[in-house]
This record gives structure tokens, C-alpha cells and sequence, in this order.
């Protein structure tokens, strides 16, 4: 769809050096989880009649799983890929995302297509590995589960992709080998027109 502005219109791929570029670049997923258990902790709570511990159980759970998503990049930027070795950032500054690289998360605005993380889980044997499960709806379970890729390029940046165009929905279902009412169905929050 056209932009109300001069940005430009950024894909997740331009974040990736084509391997024809002959430069070494990394394209890294990850899933992780804090979620198991909680659900006895919330029946606990439930049997205690204490609503505010089932809120408090839960929204810890998922900030935790958020902060270990965040030690993961950390630990990819400076050691596993090492393109940061030498980063040093305070709490406020990562916070910020003032580090090189992204983490993205399927669903989100810079990829809306929540049935990329059925390759994800096959890539990496999510469930097998880890007992992280995806819903019929494709959410995780359990919810206090995060999942993304991770860029690496000193250029990646978040950005929205904003509404898609009925001929950009087609083309993209033919490049996913999908069918266009089921990639409609997916992506029905993204579109620009009604299916």
C-alpha cells in the first residue's frame, strides 16, 4: 500500500546479505519460555481466591521470558556471532534497543505472518527440544514463551509493514505456496481490503 510518507519500504530481507554478496552474514532464530509450572501456581492462586497472585504469577512469567530473549541476543551479539564483542550498555540504554541487531517476532508489526513460526519450530525442533508447543492458532504454549529471528546487520532496524494490497497478498501467497484464502485468513489484521 502506499506510505503517507517518505520512508522508505523495508522488507526483513534487506537485513540479510544476499549470499551472492560473498559477505558473512547470519539470519538466527530462538525460542524460549518461563511458562513451565505456571499453571499450577495459578491454580494455587485460584483455589486461594487470590486473583492478584494469579496476575502477579503471570506477568512475571512473561517478563522473564522477555529477559531471557533479551540475554539470548546479548549472548549472540558479543560471543556466538561476536560482531559486539566489546558492547557494553547500561539496563536504560539496552532498553532502548541501542545495540546493533534486531529480534523480530513473527506476528509483529515487521512480520505479521504468524505461520512462519510453523518453519521455525521445524527448523529448529522447538517442540522436540524444548516441549514449546504452538496452538491451532499458532499461539505458544506455554504463553509466557517468546519466539523471533535475529538480525545482525549495523542497518536492521524495527518497522511496520503496514497494509497489504491485494496483489501483494497474491503474489506472497504463491512465493509461500499457500493458498491466498488461507494466507487472507492469516494476515486478515493486515490487509488494506476485505477478503
Amino acid at each position: 500500500a502506499e506510505k503517507e510518507s517518505d520512508d522508505p519500504y523495508m522488507a526483513l530481507s534487506d537485513f540479510i546479505a544476499p549470499a551472492s554478496s560473498g559477505v558473512k552474514d547470519y539470519l538466527g532464530m530462538f525460542a524460549c519460555s518461563s511458562g513451565f509450572g505456571l499453571e499450577d501456581v495459578i491454580e494455587e492462586c485460584r483455589a486461594n481466591h487470590d486473583d492478584y497472585g494469579i496476575i502477579m504469577a503471570e506477568a512475571l512469567a512473561d517478563r522473564l521470558a522477555e529477559s531471557i530473549a533479551e540475554i539470548l541476543h546479548q549472548r549472540v551479539r558479543k560471543d556466538l556471532w561476536g560482531y559486539a564483542s566489546d558492547e557494553s550498555l547500561s539496563l536504560d540504554d539496552l532498553l532502548k534497543v541501542k545495540y546493533h541487531g534486531i529480534r523480530p517476532a513473527p506476528g509483529y508489526p515487521s512480520q505479521p505472518d504468524h505461520t512462519e513460526k510453523l518453519a521455525m519450530w521445524d527448523i529448529m525442533q522447538v517442540e522436540a527440544k524444548t516441549n514449546v508447543k504452538l496452538t491451532e492458532s499458532l499461539a505458544m504454549l506455554p504463553a509466557a514463551s517468546v519466539s523471533g529471528l535475529y538480525f545482525g546487520g549495523k542497518g536492521s532496524q524495527y518497522f511496520s509493514v503496514g497494509k497489504i494490497c491485494k496483489d501483494q497478498l497474491s503474489d506472497y501467497a504463491v512465493r509461500k505456496k499457500m493458498d491466498i484464502k488461507e494466507c487472507e485468513k492469516w494476515l486478515s489484521h493486515s490487509l488494506n481490503y476485505e477478503p
